[in-house]
């Protein structure tokens, strides 16, 4: 039986984006601009998130690879006949996909985008060791460069478009918090709060992008001793009167990830308890303060140990203070070059969207235990930031009676 190795499938007419054209061209514009200064001769993307960048597909891998191929004339994305005709219906390009009939006809598929003899830029920090050798094998002569860090760059300055989805995602979240205060009360298992919060986000996604995949927006509400992790899991614990509860609302538009976290106590708070957050609250205030242009991630870092040194609480720190943000997810994605931590030399930009979320975090058995943070996303402006999270966070606001 002879089947073929690649196909199209241009099922239907083209789907209206997340992006405008022009705003796909203006990334690929500067994407090309690199290559040619560095020599490169095509990129071949294999992440969720350049891919979701350069093409505004979102890719269900499922065991098989995924690329999107971007020479200087060309973008066309590399996927699954699994997927039908999504990919090129939801892509920005042209597309090819490869069929299941022989094993690493995705090989195949990228054998007849890339010359070779190529200089070939890949992602190092994503393309695994056996997926290097069969590309390797497919292009013997081509040699193989790292484009992953640059394209981090350039994803880490936001366009006007981005901010607009980033601050609408924000305003989502702040809904999915409400809902979760909503659903708060004595008995109720946390996997109810997080249910509840997370099909209200999901029905003001749907209603404010009605064109869009619905896909991936979930709710992280932990109560009791499952505060202690950040991304813990939603358990059926019950909530009690006094539990020290941690609220995570996460809408995902179209791979654009946003977060409200909030410490909240059920009926009551301990002064053990009271003292812990309002210390955690000072740190969120003073970093929210320090977010502006020039700023060095690391000495925003440095600063804000410094309060919790005076606590004798920096040992209890879990985490950096804060992140990018832009298409990522809880399973793809980072902008490492744009965390607030002590190795992090990068400069704050206008442009740039970054959170401020202290955490602490006391063990069982100790005076105020369980874990304690406070998250608020920002846009760093020409002189300053906005901060785009508007739900209330401190003990004035956030110790829930019912």
């Amino acid at each position: 039986m002879s089947m073929p190795q690649t196909i199209e499938i241009k099922n239907g007419p083209r789907a209206q984006g997340m992006f405008s054209a022009a705003e796909m061209e203006n990334r690929l514009g500067k994407l090309r601009k690199h290559m040619a200064e560095v020599g490169i001769d095509a990129a071949l993307f294999t992440s969720i998130h350049n891919i979701n960048y350069y093409n505004d597909f979102i890719y269900c891998s499922f065991g098989r690879p995924y690329g999107l191929v971007v020479t200087q004339e060309s973008s066309t994305s590399v996927t699954a006949n699994i997927d039908g005709g999504q990919p090129w219906r939801r892509g920005h390009g042209e597309n090819i996909i490869f069929t299941d009939w022989e094993r690493d006809n995705y090989f195949v598929a990228v054998q007849k985008l890339i010359k070779d003899g190529a200089r070939v830029g890949v992602e190092f920090d994503h393309l695994n060791l056996d997926s290097h050798a069969k590309l390797k094998k497919a292009l013997p002569n081509s040699e193989i460069v790292d484009v992953a860090q640059a394209a981090m760059r350039m994803r880490m300055v936001k366009s006007a478009e981005e901010i607009d989805v980033i601050r609408n995602g924000a305003r989502i979240a702040d809904i999915g918090g409400a809902a979760c205060v909503e659903a708060i009360d004595e008995g109720v298992p946390e996997h109810e709060v997080a249910l509840h919060s997370t099909r209200a986000m999901v029905r003001e996604i749907a209603a404010t992008y009605p064109h869009l995949e619905l896909m991936d927006t979930w709710t992280w509400f932990q109560s009791g001793i499952n505060t202690d992790g950040a991304h813990n899991p939603v358990m059926t614990r019950k909530i009690e009167k006094g539990d020290i509860l941690s609220l995570n609302c996460f809408p995902m538009i179209s791979g654009y990830y946003t977060a409200l976290e909030r410490t909240l106590f059920f009926d009551h708070v301990s002064d053990a308890h009271l003292h812990l957050w309002n210390v955690n609250v000072e740190v969120h205030r003073k970093g929210l303060s320090l977010i502006k242009p020039g700023m060095r991630c690391c000495d925003i870092a440095a600063e804000l140990n410094e309060i919790f040194l005076e606590h004798n609480l920096l040992q209890y720190r879990t985490f950096g203070y804060g992140h990018s943000f832009g298409t990522l997810s809880h399973y793809f994605g980072r902008e490492a070059g744009l965390e607030l931590r002590e190795d992090i030399t990068t400069v704050l930009e206008p442009g740039m969207v970054v959170s401020i979320e202290p955490m602490i975090m006391l063990p069982e058995g100790s005076p105020g235990s369980g874990g304690y943070r406070e998250h608020d996303i920002l846009v760093v402006t020409e002189d300053g930031a906005e901060n785009i999270t508007k739900f209330p966070f401190g003990p004035e606001h956030n110790i829930i009676k019912k």
